[in-house]
């Protein structure tokens, strides 16, 4: 996490874009974990409910990528090839979150495609965080500022996809599907 994260009066972690995003990756990853257990143990209504508490977090961790922070780090660092790769890699992301969609747990290949999302995923990351988050910082990036647009962003795209500001407990270690996402 970024050491320069200032705190509020009351004590809360301004929202930093690289912590932001950060945060989103550590949740998303102890929900595919939580998949991992369920697919072991049965209970296909928990990984339904799961599954559609992923897909909602990917949809909105890549709109607000899309639409706020890759074009301010594409325009400060010269590394076009990296951005180009990154918005490919949500594509592909895209498409597979779209076909369990449009799945039931009880689907042939259902628990494969959430195996190889979870894998596409954890290889993203990895490459944002090990290239992209590193070069945004030594390009100066005003992730401050990016947090706080990007937060107000995330705050619509939860309301309109029916979670409440609640649902977005990033470091909650009991991470469970919400209401909202069990749909």
């Amino acid at each position: 996490m970024p050491t320069d994260t200032k705190r509020s009066g009351s004590g809360a972690k301004a929202r930093d874009a690289l912590a932001m995003l950060m945060a989103d990756h550590k949740k998303v990853k102890k929900l595919f974990s939580e998949f991992d257990k369920l697919k072991e143990e049965g209970g296909d209504e928990d990984k339904s409910a799961i599954v559609n508490q992923i897909c909602n977090e990917l949809k909105i961790h890549t709109e607000l990528e899309e639409e706020i922070f890759y074009p301010a780090v594409r325009k400060a660092i010269d590394d076009s090839d990296l951005m180009d790769e990154a918005l490919v890699e949500h594509a592909g992301a895209k498409d597979l979150i779209a076909q369990l969609e449009d799945a039931s747990p009880d689907d042939d290949l259902y628990d494969a495609k959430v195996t190889v999302l979870s894998e596409q995923i954890d290889n993203h990351v990895k490459e944002e965080e090990r290239d992209m988050f590193p070069k945004t910082k030594k390009a100066e990036v005003d992730t401050e500022a990016l947090g706080a647009t990007m937060l107000k962003r995330k705050i619509a795209l939860m309301d309109k996809m029916g979670m409440s500001a609640e649902d977005d407990d990033s470091d909650d270690k009991d991470a469970k599907p919400t209401r909202a996402a069990k749909r």
